[in-house]
């Protein structure tokens, strides 16, 4: 049977410097979250909350720590295997969406499916479902140069969901934005995460884009709470 837990870690910790230098960033950290699950992540800035993303995507190694995200043991793996977990397993969405800008916005989420090797004849008609998915179909051949800023986060949604992840990761995907545009992204997010069944994570240090989310969840000291 497929586990119902998307995301479990248990007592991860993570400090930056040596000696007296030294700094704790996470501290015997306990976290859980259901497969299927829409989860915000708040805190202080300098809480640690991309730390944790970060970790859990695999783009970090805990110091110490249990870490297993949709049954893989993340903390077991080498630098190949981390690359595929990434590849096969996570969506990232950051606050700058990190488009190429020689390619249109079909392209970029286009080139996201060629290097997960998905076949060239089904990506054409991915690309442009999901750029629809997230209201852009009819900017799909525009460069990100011709897209407002809204617009560009919305197409790095689609481009994080081209390789079917299980689970999404958003770093304050709206942090950049006016209220306008980030409820737009937000809207898409959450359209995509109903629609694909993903676990989505998103952080973000404003009080209503985390209302948004079903679980809410608060870093401080190191560790989380639900808040």
């Amino acid at each position: 049977m497929e586990s119902r837990i998307a995301i479990s870690l248990r007592g991860v910790e993570q400090s930056f410097g040596r000696g007296r230098d030294e700094v704790s960033v996470l501290r015997d950290l306990d976290l859980e979250v259901a497969a299927g699950a829409y989860a915000a992540l708040a805190g202080a800035s300098g809480a640690g909350k991309s730390t944790l993303l970060a970790i859990i995507g695999g783009l970090q190694r805990a110091r110490a720590g249990a870490v297993m995200v949709a049954g893989c043991d993340v903390a077991g793996l080498d630098g190949k295997q981390l690359a595929r977990f990434r590849r096969d397993t996570i969506g990232f969405v950051f606050q700058h969406s990190g488009l190429l800008e020689v390619l249109s916005a079909q392209e970029n989420v286009e080139l996201a499916m060629a290097l997960t090797g998905i076949p060239r004849r089904s990506r054409a008609p991915r690309a442009i479902g999901l750029l629809e998915s997230v209201g852009l179909g009819h900017r799909r051949h525009h460069p990100p140069s011709r897209l407002s800023g809204g617009e560009r986060q919305r197409v790095a949604v689609a481009r994080a969901l081209a390789n079917r992840p299980s689970v999404l990761l958003a770093d304050e995907p709206t942090g950049n934005l006016d209220p306008g545009s980030a409820g737009l992204v937000l809207d898409a997010l959450e359209r995509l995460h109903v629609e694909t069944r993903c676990t989505l994570i998103v952080v973000t240090h404003n009080a209503a884009v985390a209302s948004r989310a079903a679980l809410q969840l608060r870093l401080a000291g190191g560790q989380i709470a639900v808040a």
